[in-house]
Parts: C-alpha cells; sequence; structure tokens
C-alpha cells in the first residue's frame, strides 16, 4: 500500500512541477522592455538596454550572428562611433541604492554621479569615466568623442593660497562644466574649462564650444577647435556674455551663434547674431540693435541652422521683452485675470502659452556667398515660415492661424492663410486662405502641397506660373470609416519623388503617384482587391525625397485578417515583389547607415518584441535578443477575431482574449473592455505591466479571465446608443457560445471608453461590475469645461470630435440629455469603481465627483479613486501599481467570489492615506 501512496505522491509532484505560474503583481517588476536599441553604421553590432520594471538598465550588444559579445548593469543609452569601433554608453547607480539614499537624506550634490562607458568592439576592451555630465559623439566622421564632467579633474583641484582665492571659480551650470576631448583610440585628452556648450560638425572634423572663462577673471568666449590637428581659436571674446544657438554647418567651415553681451538683468541691449568662417579670426557680427528690423532682435530661443549647401544662414527675429515696474510691491500689484469674449484666444490658452509667447520669432535669412543680404521671411502678419529640409530653396512657405483661432474653440480646426516668400528677395504673395488640414513645401520648392479637410481633397499650387491643381477632387483619398461630426482626415501622403516629378499618396490601400500639375494618377499597388494596405517605409531620413532608382521597402498590412508583412517595391518596372507576411506585429524597421542590414522587431499577444536582424530582401531573420524567457514558466493565453452583428445591422469584429488550455466546455468570468476600435492591434504584444488605465490582458488571462474588445462604429448625435448596439450584441453572441458565465461579466474602461461604460449600465444589469475612468457622466456640464493641459474649451469636442453630438446644448438639448449618465444614474444597479484624478487636464475631474456623489446619494455600491496630483492618469509607478491592485480586487471580489479588500469595505480614512492601503482582505462570512 505504502508502495502504491508514493508512486501517487510523485505523480502528483510531477503534474505540480509542470503547472505554470500565474502572473501577480509582483511579476510586474521582472518584466524586461527594450530601449535605446541601435544598429552600428556597418551593420555588423547591435545595441540595446533591457530596462527591468521601469528601475535598472541593462546594456547588451550583439553581433549580426545574434551572439552576445558585452553586457553591463546599470548602463543605457548606448551609441555606436561612425567607424562602428566603439560603443558609447551612460553608467548609472542603482535605483534602490539611490532610494536609500534619499531617504538618509543625502544632499543633492553627494548623490552618485554618472559615469561613461566606452567599449572596443574589436578588442574587448572596457573603459570607464566618472563623474560624467554630458556626452557627445560626431554624427558622421570617428576617432573622438567630448564630454563634461561634473567636477574639476584632479590636477586642478590643489589647495588654494590667498593669492589665488579670489580667482577661485566653481562648475557647475552657472559657471558651465569642464569639457574633455578624447581621442579614444590613444585616450590623449584635451581639457578646456567651464564650458557651457559644445557641438561638433556633422561631417567636418571641427568642435565648437562657449566658456565663461577660465577664472573669475578672465573673459567669456566662443571657441572653435580643428580636431586632429589641435588648432584653436577663440572666434568671440567679452568680459561677460551669455552664448546660445551655437551651430555649425555640417562641412564645419560655417558657425553661428547668439550673444547676450548685457550685465544687467533686465536686457535693456539687444542680443547679436554672429557668423564664422574657416578663414577668419574672428567672427562677424552680423545682425545687432543697428542693423535689424524696427522693434526686433536676434532671438536666443529661435533655432539657427545653415543651408544644405551653406550659402545660407537662418535665424530668427524676436520682439523686444516686455518690461515689468520692479519698483512696485505686493499691495500694488493688481492681479485680475480680464477674459474678452472676442479675442483669437481663450485666456485659458494665453496663459498657457505664456512662454512661447514671450519667445516667439520672426525666421530670417543671411545670403553668405553673393550678396550678405539679410531677408525677414516670417513677420507679425505671417509668423510661422516653412523650409525645405536642405533650405536651398529659393521660396518659404509662411502661414498665420491667427483670423481663425476665436472659432477654433468651438471647431477644434486651425485653419490658416498661407503666403510664398521670395527667400532672395523678401517679396511674398498670398496664395491660399483659411485651409485647415496639411500644407507643406515639395523638396525642391516647386511646389506648396496639402490635404484641404473640409473639402476632402488633396491639392498642389506651382509656384512659378501661380497655379492651383486639385489633385483628389471626387476621390476617396480621405478615411473611409470616418464617424464623427468632422471633416475627415486624409490617409497621408509618402512623399516625392526626385526633382518633383510625382507626389505619392496613399487611399485606404494603395499608394498613388500623382502628376502634381495635371492631376494625372497612377495606381501603384493593388491592395484594395484583397484588403491590403501598403505604406513606403523611409530607410535614409538624409533623403528628401523617394529614390526611384532603388527599390522601396513597403509595410503590408492585411485589414481581413491583422496579419502584417514587407513587400519590395521597383518603380521603375513597377513591379511589387512580397517578402515577408504573417500573423505578427512588425516595427519599422531602421537600417543601418552604411550597410543594407535592418533591425526590426516582431510581435504578436504571445510573443514578445524581440529584435531581429535581416538584410533588405528579408531572406533570413537572425533573432537578437531575449527580453523575457521567463514568460515560458507564465500561463499566458491566446487571442483571436470574433464577429456579429450589432442592433442596428453592422457586421463588427473584436478581439477575444482566452486563458491558456481553454476549455470550451468550462465557463469563464469575462471582462469588456474597449475604445473606440481596437482589432487592428490583434497581433500587438501586451507584456505585464502596471498600466495607468486599462486592464492588463495578458494579466487577466492568466488569471482565468476572458477580455473580449469589441469595436464601436458610432452614429453622429447618439455615441452612448451606438456603444450599446455595438458591444451588448456582442457580449450576448459570445454567452451563445456557452463558455462564458453570464452571471460574472466585468466591464472597464477610461475617459471616452470610461464615458460609454456610464452610459451603458444605466440601460443593462448585464455587468455585474464595472471600473470607469475618468468618465463623463454629464455632458451638458462637461460642455463648458476646459481642457487644462492645453487651456482649450471642451467645446470643440461635443460639437466636432470625439464625443460625436454635432452641434451645441441649444441646438441640440436632447441629445445632450439623452447621452448623459447622470440623468438616468436611478437605473444603475452595478457596482462600480471609478478613477478620476485631481490634475486631469483632459475631462475635469469634478465630472467623476459628479458621478460618484449621485451614486452614494443613492446608496449605490461604489468607491472613487483619486490619485492626487495625478492627469488624465496616474503616471508615478507606485500609483500605478497601486490602481492596478485595487482594480483586480474589485473584479476578483464580483467575478470570482474573492473576499473583500479592506478598504472596500471600510475605505481608506484620509488621516490614513499614504499609510494603510488597504489591501487584506476580509474574512469571508
Amino acid at each position: 500500500m505504502k508502495y502504491y501512496m508514493t508512486i501517487a505522491l510523485l505523480g502528483c509532484l510531477t503534474v505540480l512541477s509542470a503547472q505554470k505560474k500565474i502572473l501577480d503583481h509582483a511579476d510586474f517588476d521582472i518584466w524586461n522592455s527594450i530601449e535605446n536599441e541601435v544598429i552600428a553604421a556597418n551593420g555588423r553590432f547591435v545595441m540595446y538596454d533591457l530596462e527591468r520594471g521601469e528601475a535598472d538598465h541593462f546594456l547588451k550588444i550583439h553581433n549580426t550572428d545574434g551572439d552576445l559579445i558585452f553586457s553591463y548593469d546599470r548602463a543605457e543609452q548606448g551609441a555606436f562611433t561612425y567607424d562602428s569601433k566603439y560603443a558609447i554608453f551612460k553608467i548609472k547607480a542603482w535605483k534602490d541604492s539611490v532610494l536609500a539614499m534619499k531617504r538618509r537624506k543625502v544632499k543633492k550634490d553627494k548623490m552618485p554621479k554618472d559615469s561613461l562607458g566606452i567599449y572596443h568592439l574589436t578588442s574587448g576592451k572596457l573603459e570607464k569615466i566618472a563623474g560624467i555630465k554630458s556626452v557627445k559623439i560626431p554624427e558622421e566622421w570617428s576617432g573622438y568623442l567630448a564630454y563634461q564632467i561634473e567636477a574639476a579633474p584632479k590636477e586642478d583641484q590643489k589647495k588654494d593660497t590667498s593669492e589665488n582665492k579670489t580667482k577661485e571659480k566653481k562648475v557647475g551650470k552657472k559657471n558651465g562644466y569642464h569639457l574633455l576631448l578624447r581621442n579614444i583610440a590613444t585616450a590623449e585628452k584635451d581639457t578646456f574649462k567651464f564650458v557651457t556648450d559644445y557641438a561638433f560638425a556633422k561631417k567636418g572634423k571641427m568642435l565648437a564650444f562657449t566658456s565663461t572663462g577660465e577664472d573669475k577673471e578672465a573673459n567669456a568666449g566662443v571657441y572653435v577647435l580643428e580636431v586632429g590637428t589641435g588648432a584653436l581659436k577663440a572666434v568671440h571674446q567679452a568680459k561677460k556674455a551669455k552664448y546660445s544657438q551655437l551651430t555649425l554647418s555640417e562641412s564645419g567651415k560655417h558657425l553661428a551663434f547668439v550673444a547676450d553681451t548685457d550685465t544687467t538683468k533686465v536686457q535693456l541691449r539687444p542680443n547679436e547674431l554672429y557668423h564664422w568662417s574657416s578663414g577668419m579670426d574672428q567672427a562677424e557680427k552680423r545682425v545687432d540693435g543697428e542693423t535689424t528690423p524696427e522693434g526686433l532682435h536676434p532671438s536666443a530661443h529661435a533655432r539657427v541652422s545653415f543651408s544644405k549647401n551653406e550659402d545660407r544662414m537662418y535665424f530668427g527675429f524676436a520682439k523686444p521683452p516686455v518690461i515689468k515696474d520692479t519698483s512696485l510691491v505686493d499691495e500694488e500689484i493688481v492681479n485680475v485675470e480680464v477674459w474678452t469674449y472676442d479675442e483669437p484666444r481663450l485666456y485659458t490658452v494665453q496663459e498657457l502659452q505664456l512662454k512661447n509667447d514671450t519667445i516667439t520669432a520672426y525666421t530670417a535669412v543671411i545670403h553668405l556667398e553673393k550678396t550678405n543680404k539679410l531677408v525677414q521671411l516670417a513677420s507679425p502678419a505671417y509668423p510661422d515660415a516653412q523650409l525645405t529640409k536642405e533650405g536651398n530653396t529659393k521660396f518659404a512657405l509662411v502661414s498665420t492661424s491667427k483670423p481663425y483661432e476665436l472659432e477654433r474653440q468651438w471647431t477644434g480646426r486651425r485653419a490658416r492663410d498661407y503666403a510664398v516668400v521670395d527667400v532672395e528677395s523678401g517679396i511674398s504673395r498670398k496664395i491660399l486662405s483659411k485651409v485647415p488640414g496639411w500644407v507643406r513645401l515639395s523638396p525642391a520648392g516647386e511646389y506648396v502641397y496639402g490635404y484641404h479637410s473640409v473639402d476632402t481633397t488633396w491639392f498642389t499650387y506651382a509656384i512659378r506660373n501661380n497655379s492651383f491643381t486639385e489633385l483628389t477632387r471626387g476621390k476617396t483619398f480621405y478615411n473611409e470609416l470616418h464617424d464623427s461630426p468632422s471633416p475627415p482626415r486624409s490617409y497621408g501622403a509618402a512623399g516625392w519623388i526626385e526633382q518633383d516629378q510625382k507626389l505619392l499618396l496613399y487611399d485606404r490601400y494603395d499608394i498613388w503617384a500623382f502628376d502634381p500639375e495635371t492631376a494625372q494618377a497612377e495606381r501603384l499597388t493593388n491592395g484594395r482587391k484583397d484588403k491590403k494596405v501598403y505604406r513606403y517605409i523611409d530607410l535614409d531620413e538624409d533623403k528628401e525625397y523617394l529614390d526611384t532608382r532603388e527599390n522601396w521597402l513597403l509595410s503590408v498590412f492585411n485589414e481581413e485578417d491583422k496579419s502584417s508583412g514587407f513587400a519590395s517595391y521597383d518603380y521603375k518596372r513597377k513591379r511589387l515583389t512580397p517578402m515577408l507576411a504573417g500573423p505578427y506585429r512588425f516595427s519599422t524597421p531602421k537600417k543601418a547607415k552604411n550597410a543594407d542590414q535592418l533591425l526590426f522587431t516582431r510581435e504578436s499577444f504571445a510573443e514578445f518584441p524581440d529584435l531581429r536582424i535581416t538584410d533588405l530582401k528579408f531572406r533570413s531573420q537572425t533573432k537578437i535578443s531575449n527580453a523575457n524567457p521567463q514568460q515560458a514558466a507564465y500561463n499566458w493565453g491566446s487571442i483571436e477575431l470574433v464577429n456579429w452583428t450589432s442592433l442596428d445591422g453592422k457586421k463588427l469584429t473584436g478581439m477575444l482574449v482566452k486563458p491558456e488550455n481553454f476549455d470550451p466546455n468550462k465557463k469563464y468570468p469575462m471582462l469588456v473592455n474597449f475604445y473606440e476600435k481596437s482589432a487592428d492591434g490583434l497581433h500587438r504584444h501586451r507584456a505585464p505591466a502596471p498600466g495607468r488605465s486599462t486592464i492588463n490582458y495578458s494579466f487577466y488571462a492568466s488569471r482565468g479571465y476572458l477580455i473580449f474588445n469589441p469595436d464601436v462604429h458610432y452614429r453622429i448625435g447618439y455615441p452612448g446608443e451606438s456603444a450599446y448596439n455595438c458591444v451588448i450584441p456582442g457580449v450576448t453572441s459570445l454567452i451563445e457560445k456557452g463558455f462564458v458565465d453570464k452571471d460574472n461579466i466585468g466591464v472597464q474602461g477610461h475617459s471616452w471608453g470610461g464615458y460609454q461604460i456610464a452610459y451603458l449600465v444605466t440601460k443593462t444589469d448585464i455587468f455585474k461590475a464595472a471600473e470607469a475612468g475618468a468618465p463623463v457622466p454629464n455632458m451638458i456640464s462637461a460642455y463648458g469645461g476646459i481642457r487644462w493641459w492645453t487651456g482649450l474649451s471642451r467645446q470643440f469636442q461635443y460639437e466636432h470630435t470625439q464625443s460625436r453630438i454635432g452641434g451645441t446644448p441649444w441646438e441640440y438639448p436632447a441629445r445632450y440629455i439623452e447621452n448623459s449618465p447622470i440623468f438616468n444614474i436611478d437605473k444603475i444597479n452595478t457596482p462600480l469603481l471609478i478613477m478620476h484624478n485631481d490634475a486631469d487636464g483632459h475631462v475635469p475631474w469634478y465630472q467623476g465627483i459628479e458621478f460618484f456623489v449621485s451614486l452614494r446619494r443613492l446608496g449605490k455600491p461604489s468607491w472613487f479613486l483619486n490619485y492626487n496630483g495625478e492627469p488624465h492618469w496616474p503616471q508615478k509607478r507606485q500609483n500605478r501599481v497601486d490602481f492596478n491592485i485595487r482594480m483586480a480586487q474589485f473584479f476578483d471580489h464580483y467575478l470570482k467570489g474573492a473576499p473583500k479588500p479592506v478598504w472596500m469595505d471600510k475605505g481608506v480614512p484620509a488621516m490614513e492615506k499614504g499609510i494603510n492601503q488597504g489591501y487584506e482582505l476580509m474574512d469571508k462570512e
């Protein structure tokens, strides 16, 4: 008998040992994400760091055979040198040790500093440099790096004598940090003291930097160094100066910067713009208070840049600052906001844009090689300027939205007037009025082109012959599934081919080539037939156009089964060649700078998006990373598409997640989660993580839940009813299959999803429990609210965008009432968990309060979570973890019969906030 008992026990242990783990909240801390992935320019190495539980990083370097050749704990933000000989990265302290020091109240200047790591890819040698403030490497040349250190080098840290104490100067943000330029191979270094900014040229072997001076008595200055020869030149010096916008041209032959030599706290003397070119001893002052248009001066905040051919220098003109009367005391200052009914921008918008308004700048250009002429391009009438990427073209595009800012309050659209400016003469002419949508310059500067969202038409404007062409009038190059009371968006543009010969536009499925003047169109792909979506992938960001001499890489997405892949397109032969396809989601590949190697990821619900490498034809793939091998030890689940018909006769699609080892003969609790339409994301991987606003699919599937995510199609004016018509028949269609426990179904959603859940529970008792995050129970009061992150009125959202009412409360009062759950709150029988935070900048948090206090007034089971100081969703990890724990306990109690936690039974009193969380489970009665 003992013998058989032993065998039975061993069998039981074998079964137990083979059982997989169930995901729990603690597992969030052991899951890795891949960050900062990069492929070497020669295509032979890949570097990335694993971030574990949003805490420490672990740097990895692989060769393209997939072999791990180097790893380093606590390292991140890696970059390869252009010659692919070295890997440069930062090394940080362990996060738990930093937290321990914070608990001990260690002063900020005593906290651990970052270190610099240099790994020699050929020899395997590792070097570390402590106390790093910043580091830069040249973009397209090699051999050197520059870095700033937090403290002075040891050789400079000598004991001061009374004679030189007065000249002592400390490194820091104000005075700058010491900069070291290092020859990576030889380790030889040059040190430059008290550097506030520095930059390498992209291609030329030049380094520029600004310094506040060697000591307290020294002049501030701007310096250029010819790297390799060591030739150093001070191109500008001043007793006191602040420098900004330090910019080298690609070749390093030109340098520009803005100098503020005003020693007063209030700027009385305008900034000065300087230019230096190779061969000059000193930088030349190009623009100051004497040479600017009246009332303007060079901006310290606007970007300074050079054209690709380096014969133009672009900069910004700023208006003089508003001078405050600093003699007034608090008792004399009037603090009142004056809101005006017809000013272009709402006062709340002005407040949030105050900083940008104070540094507004108007783009201007100096012609360096020919005329030395200064031309102002933007102006108060047309304050926004666009240039082509290379900046070499004859015309600039300028625009203004000011005439239409007031109506933007309720339309949500920012229409603009456009003009073109001759970059050489400054002469402008208006070309377009009140265009809502997307407008740009073509790469060669021959055309202005864009999409007019109200007319649903792509257009071109030929600058030289002043002709306007509608390319897609009468054609469907806009969102075919658009279902809100706003103009539909376009599907976008792939770009232009060489010399602006053709503009490539997308319809729902295909890529089309348009003649920009005749509007003659040619379809390049044939995706509509099989419902496959083709899109161009840009592998070379330096090119402004699509190169017809090379095969193009296209992404492919199948609308029917949600699979995806890649294809190659030969423009000359008009030949499409499929290369890769499967039931996966692929990332946008990154190409090695100087090799035909691509770095990308492949993912599915069950497969983590690990890094892979291949060639341009996807002939073979090598898996590089293995970020989460522990996943194999956990119950996971599977995902599939499901179909049903809405109550108003629409064919619908959604996603159904099933637990691992799903048994159709069993009954499972189910969570319903949705937001607009999500089925296209069928193959998205959902790693265990404390989400900020939604249930984690892998977490709940591991714990035995079904998850249903239905797509919702909307009828304008009736968003709540639309959700009901789509979601509820989807739920009942699954109940009919026999594996859903109809008595244990929950629903969860956030923001727009939170609103719809608030609406649904007033119309049905099919849900046993519901979590609604940042819901809007009262569309009438919400209509008059403010989106505090932007300062915008919420009116546009109801009249024209997501809330889909289609008009104002005085035009459609019945729609607002019918779609507002607050008016039917007495019909709710579903227990509710509400999360709405007091710093929500999207949905006014008093909406959540309005919902909760009404439920409380009626004695309806409900709980309200407010994460103090958090926005639309909790962002701090500890708060996200807390939200996930409470939500899981809430659903486990109602849908699985788990004991109530203390916080649901007794709450968390204010005096215990942040001390006792109330997670403990109550004893079952």
